[in-house]
């Protein structure tokens, strides 16, 4: 038989994986009685662990939330991803609090995890703007509990206090952003959370709106690219390059890449601007060819003689 030290722990994994277990079936499971089941709850219950008991004729547990933060149990995975994240953590201001977070956690792992965590090693980055994480909580709430949030904006300190409902948190690319309609200017607005100052918590309650592409991280990348409705570009055009995929797929972004049977390649790019897509075929210093659409076609022929032009010497008379 098991020793009680290991048969908690084990009992603590399974009722971790589950809301609710059967004190049959906890016996079962673990191969021991259920009077045994029900002598190891009472022990896990003395460490923190809030554990509820049904009643009745086969009775039931559930591990609860507690009033205090118990020790947790987590497999090797879970222990490594936990590590990884909070070597990764940024945009938030809880750098020394992670690093602290890491160190507990890497003093009572077993000596193979704490190889495998130091063996992962990268670098990060270069840091965001730090969010608050008072302002984070704040409006995170606001929004899960759909209240309506007074706020400063920017370092402007003669603007006045701004009012929003806010919709939703996205984090992206190292940044913190709030998707909100604003009151005053009855329009939808993104957000930097970290140029954001909540004045108070738990403003009046509002009735949620449907934001116009339907959830908040496609319209913050629709917005980013200069649409209001849709995850798409205002411009898209088609070029043919004379490189293989390879020389291209590093510079591809969201474009679209299709090889040719010679070889070269045939590129769908959205940009701001006929220009942009331009922009984005000249950085290869080769040659290409612009299939369309026709407005794309004009852009690079004015483009052509503006850069013409610019590079003539001077009229000489």
């Amino acid at each position: 038989m098991s020793s009680p030290s290991h048969r908690m722990l084990d009992l603590l994994s399974v009722l971790q994986s589950r809301r609710d277990w059967g004190g049959q079936e906890l016996a079962d499971r673990l191969g021991v009685t259920v009077r045994t089941v029900r002598r190891d709850v009472d022990r896990l219950r003395e460490l923190g662990y809030a554990i509820t008991a049904a009643k009745g004729p086969y009775g039931g547990y559930r591990l609860s939330p507690g009033d205090e933060l118990p020790p947790l149990l987590f497999d090797d995975e879970q222990a490594v991803a936990i590590a990884v994240a909070l070597q990764s953590a940024s945009g938030v201001d809880i750098t020394d609090a992670a690093a602290r977070a890491l160190a507990t956690l890497r003093q009572v792992m077993p000596s193979h995890l704490r190889h495998r965590i130091d063996g992962i090693r990268f670098e990060a980055g270069p840091p965001a703007e730090q969010v608050a994480t008072a302002a984070l909580e704040a409006v995170s709430v606001a929004a899960r509990e759909s209240r309506t949030l007074r706020f400063d904006y920017g370092d402007d300190a003669d603007r006045p206090t701004r009012h929003a409902e806010p919709h939703a948190v996205v984090a992206r690319d190292g940044r913190w952003y709030v998707v909100a309609w604003d009151r005053d200017a009855a329009d939808w607005r993104i957000l930097r959370l970290d140029r954001l100052r909540p004045r108070q918590g738990g403003g009046v309650p509002f009735e949620p709106r449907e934001i116009p592409t339907g959830d908040a991280q496609t319209y913050l990348v629709a917005r980013f690219k200069g649409s209001e409705t849709a995850d798409r570009w205002p411009v898209t055009g088609e070029i043919a390059l004379p490189l293989p995929a390879r020389q291209i797929a590093p510079w591809l972004g969201d474009a679209e890449l299709a090889e040719r049977p010679d070889g070269t390649c045939v590129v769908r790019v959205g940009s701001w601007s006929w220009a942009g897509v331009l922009a984005w075929a000249l950085r290869f210093d080769e040659p290409f060819e612009v299939l369309g659409p026709p407005e794309l076609a004009a852009a690079a022929a004015e483009a052509g003689s503006r850069m013409a032009a610019s590079v003539a010497g001077p009229v000489i008379r």
